[in-house]
């Protein structure tokens, strides 16, 4: 498995933010191939984290052009920073 973590700075409105998340974003990952699981987090002060998880990294590669244009199109004014992304294998989970 690959897992893609963002973290998101200077949020303007997390409510909001993650009501079009889970309403636009979300269906549109599950349409990607090698879709496991997606987290969106209020880690509170201004910053959200999204983990994105697939079978394989060409997977998470998708749901990264998806999310940049997600972001654009969608939330730019909620998210004005752009996010820092970690990405890797999974190397254990449960």
């Amino acid at each position: 498995m690959y897992a893609v973590i963002r973290r998101y700075e200077g949020v303007t409105d997390p409510a909001e933010a993650g009501r079009q998340v889970n309403e636009g974003f979300v269906p549109l990952l599950r349409q990607v191939q090698g879709f496991v699981a997606y987290y969106w987090l209020d880690a509170g002060g201004g910053v959200l984290v999204s983990t994105t998880v697939f079978q394989d990294r060409a997977g998470a590669e998708a749901s990264t052009d998806k999310a940049v244009d997600f972001v654009r199109d969608h939330l730019a004014s909620l998210l004005p920073n752009p996010p820092q992304v970690t990405a890797g294998e999974v190397l254990a989970y449960s």
